[in-house]
């Protein structure tokens, strides 16, 4: 589990799996209610994938996406 307090002083840990975003998303959400801040919710999970490894895949976008959202989860916790 990521101390976030340590964590924001430095960059987002960049997401390239599911496992890691999960755990990211629901220990950021906590911070972020538990200081009463208001930030859209996560990128869904990709159901399209055909696993045939494509360029472009959902998942590419799915990652670029959950690492824009926690680089705005950042700069909305840090401004806390």
């Amino acid at each position: 589990m990521l101390n976030l307090q340590y964590a924001l002083a430095g960059p987002p840990p960049l997401v390239d799996d599911l496992a890691t975003a999960r755990a990211l998303f629901a220990q950021v959400r906590q911070a972020l209610d538990a200081r009463g801040l208001d930030l859209r919710e996560p990128p869904e999970e990709p159901t399209s994938c055909c696993g045939r490894g494509c360029n472009g895949c959902v998942w590419e976008g799915f990652y670029a996406a959950a690492n824009y959202w926690l680089d705005d989860a950042w700069e909305c916790l840090r401004a806390a």
